[in-house]
This record gives structure tokens, C-alpha cells and sequence, in this order.
């Protein structure tokens, strides 16, 4: 801007402020903090009659994200608060806009409300949006609180009834993107009715400023195009045609006054002018002159008139005082302009059309513009916040690589990331969506709870507990474990035991651990109907009220959803502590809900820096950062995109090794939100990492990389892989803590992906199929005493194989070597296969089921799942079983060592972990999977060891 460099002539002589001699107020389309801040902006007003200012998102673009004017406020709001780009930039350009209505507020007064004002503009997203453009109005009014503010509103047929409404409560309003006089005609009686609904309810009228932002230079742009191309082309109309060049936009405006002049005269607008109301003045928008072979001046000197205002670009406002003409030019030759208008019309040159194109390419640039600032706030925010946010690097061919950024611009076109958090369920498949993303703001409902969430933590401390055990599936399991495996134990505070099994080996091994006179258990279920944690929850009632008596409910506290069976049990048992979850957050999404911050809460970790770097993970993947530089979109893009148009949707997790159990969590997030109706993403967790050549053309990789731990052989199988052509999204940690940003921003990366692949991210109707089979099963052996019986199609000592007739039928053979090969020479390209092993999740059948994966990867080329049930029933089995049908399946069953009651029940533990299995099983083969299941008699030991052998050789 050098307006300020170029005084010309002062007084009367200096064209500006001779304007207004005819009645016109000049303004200036620009803002900039320093210019304000300098003296300059007064400068304009003393010297050049300025009477007004215009922002709009450009402006604030090229100020906020180029110049450094802003970085002392920058670094002020993020030091002191946590804030997303929208936020950043509203707080900063408010502050703008204040201190210019200062600046103006003199000619405010002078004028008596006419003059003086500052115009601020809704978000250009909100163009089609009445009831949205309504409600931002009114929130801006209220931050600003000047006399002089303007808010800015689109006159399109959604934007005229917010203008009523608004005026009607008093706002001054400038109605801006106005090309066609039916357009203007709408927005001018929408400031009469929103006067006249004021006026009948006894308010007053004066005080009320409005101005119709009539874009005059655009037209022109498109109608000469049509005029050049026709000529061009050689129309018989050439003469006719060229004499409309740089004429139909100043007719336009010239007819659209006197309307203004008509309507001004009508009674109905007398009776409000007796009542002290404005008119609506027109305002001359876009009069910078883009054709160069027309005087750059045009725009101003042919629209000078009474009651007009031109709001004047800073390079043309430069020019207008150097050499402007000033003269009573809106009311000359008013029948030449009908002229040209009827001229335009006979020679078919669509002015209608025009206009239409002109109003949806403005909110279409108008929103472009609009992302650009919020994308140069977000750089910015990014770039000063550094270590503070964890950051994403892709590495993608070529191909996936273009896709992926044709699919964020068209998330950016479509708005879709402001839908989504509009919770609007047509970004799935719009069915009941939206009344599962309480998940989007729970953080900041965590950080409001906070004191009583730290006065919980304190009373823990204080009561000495020693252990805690945490008893839960799923979603109420797999985020308090990645807490109790990253942080580990807090000095001062009980260390935190995760038990997600019915294997009565398991669970007597957890009994051990813990000290039970001294431990407290949280029990973590939502519906409060799933049996694991029911039954856990009795058995371990049971046994530490041997060792506490009638006190041992002080040692329990519930973790679950309102109204929940689990509530009545906790209230009847005399639990020390009920924690309510949210309704609308499932599990898998609900490690920032009370799910997980109370056994955090309980175990020690710091609430208030956790949740803070979980708000910094909310911020980054706001409504408001476009989807380029939004963490969680971006990642889900490159899942959804690669799945869905590359055939790679085998999600292969990479940690570094103090964050490692964070692959277990993002397995369920994603193999129950998106495997169903034969579509999804394939998690494949704590794989090792092999040579390049060891995989096929199914995968992503997704490195979780802990920058502060020594990761250089994770580092060098990843280089191997991006060498090969990979696609691997890295993610940058700088501190375990961060992890809180990474459990969003995977969660809305889930949410993303769910949308791309065009299915419900929120149900999980298989999870629900094998809770059926296996209910039936409990309840015939609560009946009979037995689970049904069953007949191995194929014996060889120790092992018994069970299948389907489909999946016996393929797999002939009467010995363990025969049969698995026959079922791993099911394997295809593309596959993976599934190890679903129901035994006791230990350190050695870990290392044994990790040997044998390895295995088969290496010897196959495909994916591998290693997986513990029935843990993995409320994970991975959603996919498995209603994913894409990819999977090969080999089930591990065993006799149990020993078994363990379930108290009040006729079944064991034993009997449940057995019923999930073959409920499991059966619902795989209902869903016509490749499935064998293998049952261990014995010594599960010796039997194992023979299994792997066997798999080994049958590869």
C-alpha cells in the first residue's frame, strides 16, 4: 500500500476529497495493522476525505501470513492459550477492526452515523448458509462493540432474509457480492422489511447504517470476454458488440440507482425516513480497472453520484488523487445506459447468466481466498508452536501422491471438513452419524471436569493403593493400556494393570500380580452389558472381599455410560466412585473420555499437560484449518485414498519403542470403525519389519516416530521401504505425552478414511454378530450343563481341526502337514492371514505367535495379524468378518491348564473363553471366510512348538 506516499494536491483540488461535493464518500478496500498503527489510516481520513474501510480475507492474507506485523500477537495468544487457526485469526483481525473504527469513529460522529465505518465480513463459508450467516453476525457485532462496525453478509438468496433479520435487531450491515439488479432489488427490500419488522415492535430506526456492494468491474470482464470471442469469430453483430466494451457494468450500476432513486420516493420508505431511518446506500465494489486499455480511473469517475459510496482499491485510490476527473456522472445519460442494456440483451450477451456465474464464482473465490488466510494463520501457528505439535511427513509415489492432493481440494471445495464437524452425517452415509462424534469435543469437556478429576487423583494418591487392575474389552481396555505401557508407574502413585481376557490362565496370572488388600479396580464398560468385564468384575469382587470384607466396595469404581447395567451393579455393591462416559462416543473412540483420563487420573499421569497437548491434537484438525494442513485429514486422505483407488488397505503400524502399545489401540480404531460391508482398512500391528521385498503392492506404512529415542533400525527399514517406492506417513513425537494428540488425530483420520471408503465409521455390527453366538452357546451350557457338541472333520494326535463343511471340504487331508497346507495354498496376492489364538496372552506364546507370522509373511509375501482372543473380538474381529474378504484365518484353541469360576454363574471361565471361540468361528464361516481352527490337546507347550514346525514346513 503506498497510498500514503502520494498526498497530490490538499483541499478542494484534491479529487478524493472533492467527492464529496456530490454526495459520494470514498472508502478504501484495505486493512493492515501497521498502516493503523502508523498514522497512516488518519492520514487518508485528514487528507483525503477518506470516510470508510473494507476488509475481506485477501487482505488479512497477504498481512497475516507474509508480513511479521502479526508475530508479537502470534506468540502472545499461543503462549497463553491453545487456539485453532480460525480462532488466531479472528482474535487478531477483531483487533484490526477496532482499532480502525478508532481511527474512523471521528468521521462517524462528524457525519452522524452516515460515514466512519469499518467493515468486517462473516466467513465466506457461510454464503449459502442463512441461519450460520445469522448467528456469526451477531457474534461478531458483539466482539467488536463499535458503533461503527459494518459486518459484512452476501446478498445471495440465502444471505438477503439474514440481512432482515439482523437489520431488524439493529446491526449495520454491508451487503456485499452484488452483480445483477434482481439481486439488489431482494437485498434492498430486505433492509426496508428488517426496518419496518424494528419499527413495529416500537424500536427505533435511526442509528441503523446500510450499504449494497454493487461489484461493478467484474461484469465487464466477462461480458467484453463474450464481446472479444464473438468478433473474433467473425459476428455479423461485430460493430454492435463492440460498442458495449467497458459500458454494460456502468449501465448496470447506473440503472440499479435509480431504483434506489424510485423506491426512496415511495411512501412505504417515507414513513420509515420520518422515523429516522438511513437509507441503504449503494456501494461501487471491484472499481479497479483490470483492462488495461481502459483508464484505470473508469470505474470511479463514471459512478459518482448522491448517496453513493466507492469503496476504492489502494492502487487506484493512489490513482484518483493523481489525475481523477470528478463530476456528476451516475445521473447522465440514464436513457444511454438503458440503451446499452437493452443493446446487451438483444445480442444475446446473457446478462442474467453472467451475473448468476459472477455470484457463484465470488463465494467460490471469496472461500478460496478465505482458505488461503486460514492456511497462511495455520503455517504460521505451525511453525511458531514447533516441538509443541507432532508433525507428518508423507512419503508417496508419484501416482498415490497426486491422488491424495486431488482429494484434499476437493474436500476443500466441498467444505467437508466444516461438515464433518457440523456433524453432518451425509459426510458417511447419513444415517444416524451424527449422534456419535460427542468424541470431537470431549477434550475440552475433560479440561472442564479437570478439579474433579485432580481432586479423584489426590484421594487416590492418598489412600495408598498399591495396584491398580482395570478390567474392560476393547475400547475401555486398549487406551488405559497404552497409558499403562508408555508412562509406566508414577513415583507416588499405584501401578496400572490392564486385563482384557477370559482365559482363566490369564486372569489368574493378573490375581497374582496384584496386591488385592491394596489394590483398586476400575471397572470400565460402557453399554455395562458386555460379559467380559461383568464377569471379571464378579470374580475379582469376590475375591478381594475375601481378603477386605463388607469395605471392599471402597476399592471399586465404575467407569460406564449413564443409565448403564454396570451403574446399578456399582450403586448396589456400594462402589466407592461411578465415572460416566458419553452416549454418543463408542468405545474405540473414547481413550480422551473418562474411559481413559480416569484410570490416567488413577495411575498418575499429569491431567492438565495431557489434556492440553490432546487440545493442541483438537486444535491442528479444526474446522478451520483447510484440509492440506489439517494433520487428521491429511492422514486419513492417504489411508481412504490409497485403500480405495491403489488396493492398499493393509495399514502396516511402525513404532518407535516406548510408544510401541499405541499400535494396538489404532488396530481396533481402525479395523472395527471401517472393516464392514465387505470394504475396509486391515491394521496389521507389531509386524517387524522386513526388506522391501518381502511385501506385495498392498500396504501403507505408518511410522510413529519418537524423535528423542534412538531409532535407527526402525530408521533404516523405513529409508528401505521409501527407497522401494512405499507410501509411508511419518509421524514426528517429541515427547511420550503427545501421544494425546496422536489418539485424535488418528481418530478423525478413522472418521476421514470412513468417509472416502463410503461407509458408517461408528457401528460395528459383526462385533455384534459374535456376541450373539456366543450368548447362545453360554445360555445352552447354563441350560444342559455342556456347550453343544461338535466333531473334528480331521484328527492327528494331539491337534483336532474344525471347519465348516465349505472350508473342510477344501482342505482334505488327514494330517496336520496335509491340512495346513492345504489351507495356507489358499493365499493369494493381497491376502493376509490371521493367527487368532485363544490361550494366554504371555511373554512366551507372544514370542511363539510373533515367529510364526514372521513366517509366513516372509515365505507368502503377505500381510500377517497376530492376534490374542477373545482381546481381539472387540478389535480386529469387526474386520475380519465384514471387512474385505481377504483374510485367511487359522483359530488356536487349546484345554485349559486349569479353569476358574465365574461366581454366581453355572459356566467357568473357561467355558465363556470357549464359547467366544467357536462363536467367533462360526460367524467367520457365516461370512464365508477362509477359516481352519486347530485345537491343542495337552500340553499346550509341546504343542505349540509342533504347530509352528508344521506351519513352517507347510509353507
Amino acid at each position: 500500500m503506498n497510498v500514503v506516499q502520494k498526498t497530490g494536491v490538499q483541499g478542494a483540488a484534491n479529487p478524493l476529497k472533492a467527492l464529496e461535493q456530490f454526495g459520494q464518500s470514498p472508502w478504501l478496500d484495505f486493512i493492515q495493522r501497521s498502516y493503523t498503527e502508523n498514522g497512516s489510516l488518519k492520514k487518508l481520513v485528514d487528507e483525503d476525505g477518506l470516510k470508510g474501510v473494507t476488509s475481506n480475507p485477501a487482505i488479512f492474507q497477504k498481512a497475516m501470513g507474509q508480513g511479521t506485523d502479526y508475530d508479537p500477537q502470534y506468540k502472545d495468544i499461543l503462549a497463553h492459550r491453545i487456539v485453532d487457526a480460525g480462532t488466531l485469526y479472528e482474535t487478531m483481525a477483531i483487533d484490526d477492526i477496532k482499532a480502525a473504527t478508532k481511527v474512523l469513529f471521528p468521521v462517524y460522529e462528524a457525519t452522524k452515523g452516515l460515514d466512519g465505518y469499518v467493515s468486517l465480513e462473516v466467513s465466506p463459508y457461510l454464503a449459502r448458509d442463512t441461519h450460520g450467516t445469522v448467528e456469526e453476525a451477531r457474534r461478531l457485532w458483539k466482539a467488536v462493540d463499535a458503533k461503527n462496525l459494518m459486518i459484512k453478509i452476501p446478498g445471495t438468496d440465502e444471505g438477503a432474509p439474514a440481512v432482515r433479520t439482523v437489520i431488524s435487531e439493529g446491526l449495520s450491515i454491508n451487503v456485499t457480492l452484488l452483480f445483477s439488479i434482481d439481486a439488489y432489488k431482494k437485498v434492498l427490500e430486505a433492509y426496508i422489511a428488517g426496518l419496518e419488522d424494528r419499527h413495529a415492535k416500537g424500536l427505533p430506526v435511526s442509528g441503523i447504517a446500510s450499504v449494497a456492494s454493487f461489484f461493478v468491474s467484474r461484469i465487464d470482464g466477462k461480458i467484453d470476454k463474450k464481446i472479444d470471442d464473438r468478433v473474433a469469430a467473425g459476428d455479423k453483430d461485430a460493430a454492435a458488440l463492440k460498442a458495449l466494451r467497458g459500458k454494460v457494468a456502468i449501465a448496470n450500476a447506473k440503472v440499479a440507482y435509480q431504483h434506489w432513486l424510485e423506491v426512496t420516493k415511495s411512501a412505504r420508505w417515507q414513513k420509515l425516513a420520518a422515523a429516522g431511518a438511513q437509507t441503504q446506500r449503494l456501494l461501487w465494489a471491484s472499481t479497479g480497472t483490470k483492462d488495461k486499455t481502459f483508464s484505470d480511473v473508469l470505474y470511479v469517475e463514471e459512478l459518482i453520484g448522491p448517496d453513493t459510496v466507492n469503496t476504492i482499491p489502494p492502487a487506484t485510490f493512489d490513482a484518483f488523487r493523481d489525475h481523477g476527473k470528478v463530476r456528476a456522472s451516475l445521473t447522465e445519460d440514464v436513457e444511454g445506459a438503458r440503451h446499452v442494456m437493452a443493446e446487451a440483451k438483444r445480442l444475446g450477451l446473457d446478462l442474467d447468466g453472467v451475473t448468476t456465474t459472477l455470484v457463484n464464482e465470488g463465494v467460490s473465490s471469496f472461500a478460496d481466498a478465505f482458505d488461503d488466510l486460514l492456511g497462511s494463520v495455520a503455517t504460521k501457528q505451525n511453525a511458531l508452536l514447533g516441538h509443541a505439535l507432532t508433525t507428518t511427513t508423507l512419503n508417496l509415489p508419484a501416482d498415490i501422491d497426486a491422488a491424495v492432493k486431488a482429494s484434499l481440494d476437493t474436500w476443500r471445495k466441498d467444505g467437508t471438513v466444516r461438515r464433518l464437524w457440523a456433524r453432518d452425517a451425509t459426510v458417511w452415509t447419513g444415517k444416524d452419524e451424527s449422534k456419535w462424534l460427542k468424541w470431537l469435543d470431549i477434550v475440552e469437556d475433560r479440561l472442564a471436569d479437570l478439579p474433579a478429576l485432580e481432586a479423584f487423583q489426590a484421594e487416590v494418591k492418598q489412600k495408598g493403593f498399591k495396584d491398580i487392575l482395570l478390567l474392560g474389552m476393547g475400547g475401555s481396555s486398549l487406551g488405559p493400556e497404552v497409558l499403562a505401557e508408555t508412562f509406566g508407574k508414577h513415583d507416588g502413585f499405584p501401578h496400572l494393570y490392564v486385563l482384557d481376557s477370559t482365559d482363566p490362565q490369564q486372569i489368574k496370572a493378573f490375581e497374582k500380580k496384584v496386591d488385592l488388600a491394596h489394590t483398586l479396580f476400575i471397572v470400565s464398560s460402557k453399554s455395562g452389558g458386555t460379559l467380559e468385564p461383568n464377569i471379571l468384575k464378579a470374580y475379582f469382587f469376590d475375591a478381594a472381599k475375601k481378603v477386605l470384607g463388607d469395605k471392599v466396595g471402597s476399592h471399586f469404581v465404575a467407569v460406564t455410560d449413564p443409565g448403564s447395567h454396570m451403574e446399578e451393579v456399582a450403586k448396589k455393591d456400594g462402589f466407592w466412585k461411578i465415572f460416566y462416559g458419553d452416549k454418543q462416543i463408542g468405545g474405540r473412540y473414547s481413550v480422551l473420555s473418562n474411559f481413559g483420563i480416569v484410570p490416567a487420573a488413577a495411575s498418575g499421569v499429569p491431567l492438565k499437560l495431557f489434556l492440553d497437548s490432546a487440545l493442541r491434537g483438537v486444535k491442528a484438525s479444526a474446522a478451520s484449518v483447510p484440509p492440506a494442513l489439517n494433520p487428521g485429514v491429511v492422514l486419513g486422505t492417504v489411508l481412504g485414498v490409497a485403500a480405495t483407488q491403489f488396493g492398499r488397505d493393509k495399514v502396516t503400524f511402525v513404532t518407535s519403542h516406548p510408544i510401541s502399545d499405541m499400535g494396538a489401540w489404532m488396530e481396533q480404531l481402525l479395523a472395527e470403525s471401517t472393516g464392514k460391508i465387505g470394504r475396509g482398512l486391515i491394521p496389521i500391528d507389531d509386524e517387524t519389519l522386513g526388506a522391501p521385498a518381502l511385501y506385495g503392492k498392498d500396504r501403507v506404512f505408518a511410522y510413529l516416530r519418537l524423535d528423542t529415542d534412538a531409532c535407527s533400525e526402525e530408521d533404516e527399514a523405513v529409508k528401505a521401504l521409501v527407497a522401494a517406492g512405499e507410501p509411508v506417513v511419518t509421524i514426528h513425537l517429541q515427547d511420550k505425552r503427545q501421544i494425546a494428540q496422536e489418539f485424535f488425530h488418528w481418530e478423525f483420520a478413522t472418521a476421514v478414511a470412513g468417509s472416502i471408503l463410503g461407509i458408517d465409521a461408528f457401528d460395528q455390527p459383526d462385533v455384534e454378530a459374535s456376541k450373539i453366538e456366543t450368548k447362545k452357546l453360554t445360555t445352552a451350557y447354563n441350560e444342559t450343563g455342556k456347550l453343544p457338541p461338535e466333531t473334528p472333520f480331521a484328527t492327528d494326535g494331539a491337534f483336532s481341526f474344525f471347519a465348516d463343511a465349505t472350508n473342510a471340504a477344501a482342505l482334505k487331508g488327514d494330517s496336520l502337514a496335509a491340512i495346513l497346507k492345504a489351507h495356507f495354498g489358499r493365499v493369494k496376492a493381497g491376502d493376509y492371514v490371521g493367527l487368532l489364538a485363544y490361550i494366554e496372552r504371555d511373554n512366551a506364546h507372544r514370542a511363539w505367535i510373533q515367529r510364526t507370522r514372521l513366517a509366513i509373511r516372509d515365505a507368502l509375501k503377505v500381510a500377517t495379524a497376530a492376534e490374542f482372543g477373545p482381546r481381539f473380538l472387540h478389535s480386529t474381529g469387526q474386520a475380519y468378518k465384514g471387512g474385505p474378504n481377504s483374510g485367511v484365518f487359522l483359530q488356536i484353541t487349546a484345554d485349559d491348564a486349569a479353569d476358574l469360576p465365574v461366581p454366581g454363574e453355572k459356566f467357568t471361565f473357561g467355558v465363556v473363553k470357549a464359547a467366544q471361540a467357536r462363536g467367533d468361528f462360526d460367524v467367520l464361516a457365516e461370512r464365508g471366510r477362509r477359516a481352519l481352527r486347530v485345537h491343542i490337546s495337552g500340553d499346550l507347550k509341546s504343542g505349540l512348538q509342533a504347530l509352528g514346525q508344521a506351519i513352517t514346513a507347510a509353507l
